[in-house]
């Protein structure tokens, strides 16, 4: 028990070192609700390489119900209809969608997932870090080679959403 008291504490030091603070019981339901993507970034486990990978203006929505379900659906800058069967395939390099039940565990979520748009993805856990710092959710994924980048290697994506309006 105390080992485990330990380590949170020292999570949270460094959550707090860091400028973002950990999210409490009392914070849960700031989760709750409409965001808006913000940026999508992309670092290169080998290098520290970080990429803009969905563009300078991405678009998409991530929305947690109270209920404990979430849905994501993030898009690249500038795609436009396909005509091709390659110009569609094309377009899965700046889709991230999928939905599931989660859970809050601290500064994390885990969501179990039932849809996605990579059927690689559907009866997992994604697991993803959290910070709330106001109208902002800053989102950072594990370390792990995504589907839509695998050329890059291991990677972890660092996605921002503002508080959307619903």
């Amino acid at each position: 028990m105390r080992t485990t008291m330990v380590a949170m504490g020292m999570v949270g030091a460094a959550a707090l070192a860091a400028g973002a603070q950990p999210v409490r019981a009392a914070d849960e339901a700031r989760l709750i609700g409409l965001w808006k993507l913000v940026s999508y970034e992309v670092e290169v486990r080998e290098n520290g390489e970080r990429l803009p990978v969905m563009g300078a203006h991405p678009t998409g929505y991530a929305y947690f119900t109270p209920e404990k379900r979430v849905f994501f659906v993030l898009t690249g800058e500038g795609r436009r209809p396909a005509e091709t069967e390659a110009q569609r395939a094309a377009l899965m390099g700046t889709l991230v969608s999928y939905s599931g039940t989660f859970r809050l565990d601290g500064d994390s979520w885990t969501a179990d997932l039932d849809v996605a748009w990579d059927p690689k993805w559907v009866g997992t856990k994604q697991t993803r870090m959290f910070t709330l710092e106001g109208d902002r959710l800053r989102v950072l994924t594990p370390w792990r080679v995504m589907p839509n980048w695998a050329d890059r290697g291991e990677t972890r994506s660092i996605v921002t959403f503002e508080r959307g309006k619903e």
